[in-house]
């Protein structure tokens, strides 16, 4: 699907609550099929990933009850508890969705049962050794291509507690290990050399586990233990929340307000750059969700945005947001440079290459430093056809940049932004007629 993008005729304005948070929705649901009992579940995204993470415990033998709601999805998962998970009989599809195969791994690894992992063609591409060799070494077995990638056979049971030194700083490793620790005999331990999302470690309690955090980048579990069922209400994503936060800043005389976003301080580090870069918007009626802390973002149009440097140690909290800053980037005054985002790299796209690529067809300056990107503003963006390479963070990050461009920007593979957002233009329009 081919989306066409037209300049803004007016100013955004009005009241959006963006869909609920990705992350938060997969953990949610995998913890409550792991757990004793019925948890219900509140406002769970309904987009692509989630529904992949859905399939995957009911392949493994958890019963879900699920309703649409206004907000999201209301559920009620049966979980399969001490019993443990059933080995399905064909392979279990993990879609686009790298955290759905990261976790599952991470949770089929304390199992005594053989499941394969298969993914779509961009799914397939990402890299799965980070996880796969630090769970082997607590007793795990893994079969994957010749390049380290899926599809994964999963040969799970008997595992003892080890203590991890991640390389890179990542969530989806870390989760991982943590859910196989909650199987394995002795105390499982993962450092990381930077801050990464803690929705686990936040989460796990609400579910009778014991986590010990040792801030600001260590967090271990003793095992075994189980968890028993919970409520969880999900909030807004403020990942999903970037997009129009950034649209309101660009687009002259706009004003809106983002309800319910969860204000985790592992996951808003896209609002402290912004924050360097002049933006005007703040943060109103915060309040606790369970234990995520919410707000709502109250952004007005900023006509004056400068570049700023984005550190290594920031991009664990924003790496995700990273297209949508270069877009900001491009229009601000001055050079910003994202350091050390090679991350990117192996991502559901290139998605370093797609923002150098994309915004040197707009007519911006981007380049990479090595593992730095490097934009420099302010440019006025052009007219352009530019490819979503699949990457639902793409082809809303290319939607934003048409609203400011100097004529319609085209964008092939639009439908991808059904991976988080499904309903990301009809928010747009709403707020151009708001």
């Amino acid at each position: 699907m081919q989306a066409t993008i037209e300049p803004a005729s007016g100013p955004l304005r009005g009241s959006v609550r963006v869909p609920s948070d990705k992350s938060i929705s997969h953990r949610a649901v995998l913890f409550s099929a792991l757990a004793e009992g019925t948890s219900s579940l509140r406002a769970v995204l309904d987009a692509h990933d989630v529904r992949s993470t859905i399939a995957a415990v009911q392949a493994l033998g958890a019963r879900l009850d699920v309703s649409p709601g206004a907000e999201g999805l209301t559920l009620a998962v049966h979980g399969w508890g001490e019993r443990g998970p059933i080995a399905p009989g064909t392979p279990i599809d993990c879609g686009n969705s790298g955290t759905t195969a990261r976790l599952l791994m991470g949770v089929l690894a304390g199992y005594p049962v053989r499941c394969t992992l298969v993914g779509d063609e961009s799914l397939s591409r990402r890299p799965m050794r980070r996880v796969t060799e630090p769970l082997s070494r607590m007793g795990a077995r893994f079969e994957l291509s010749g390049l380290g990638t899926l599809p994964a056979v999963v040969t799970g049971g008997g595992l003892v507690g080890c203590e991890h030194v991640l390389p890179v700083a990542s969530a989806q490793v870390k989760s991982a290990l943590l859910l196989a620790g909650l199987r394995a005999h002795g105390t499982t331990r993962v450092t990381e050399p930077a801050p990464s999302r803690d929705h686990t470690e936040r989460m796990l309690p609400a579910f009778g586990a014991a986590v010990t955090r040792e801030p600001p980048v260590t967090v271990s579990v003793l095992g075994p233990q189980s968890l028993s069922a919970a409520q969880v209400t999900v909030p807004a994503d403020p990942s999903s929340a970037a997009f129009l936060v950034v649209a309101a800043l660009l687009v002259p005389g706009s004003e809106i307000v983002l309800r319910d976003v969860s204000l985790n301080p592992t996951r808003t580090g896209f609002l402290a750059v912004l924050e360097r870069m002049g933006a005007d918007f703040e943060v109103c009626d915060v309040r606790a969700s369970g234990a995520e802390e919410v707000g709502d973002l109250v952004v007005r149009y900023t006509e004056r945005l400068c570049g700023t440097e984005v550190t290594p140690d920031e991009v664990p909290a924003l790496i995700d947001e990273v297209p949508i800053l270069a877009i900001a980037a491009a229009t601000a005054e001055g050079v910003t440079r994202f350091r050390a985002v090679g991350e990117l790299r192996v991502k559901e796209s290139d998605r370093f290459d797609a923002i150098v690529t994309s915004l040197a067809a707009m007519g911006a300056d981007a380049h990479a430093d090595d593992d730095d990107l490097v934009v420099e503003g302010p440019s006025r963006l052009q007219p352009a056809l530019l490819s979503s390479r699949g990457d639902h963070r793409l082809a809303m990050a290319f939607a934003v940049a048409g609203l400011v461009a100097e004529g319609p920007v085209r964008i092939d593979g639009f439908e991808s932004v059904g991976v988080s957002y499904p309903g990301f233009l009809d928010d747009v329009r709403a707020l151009l007629s708001g």
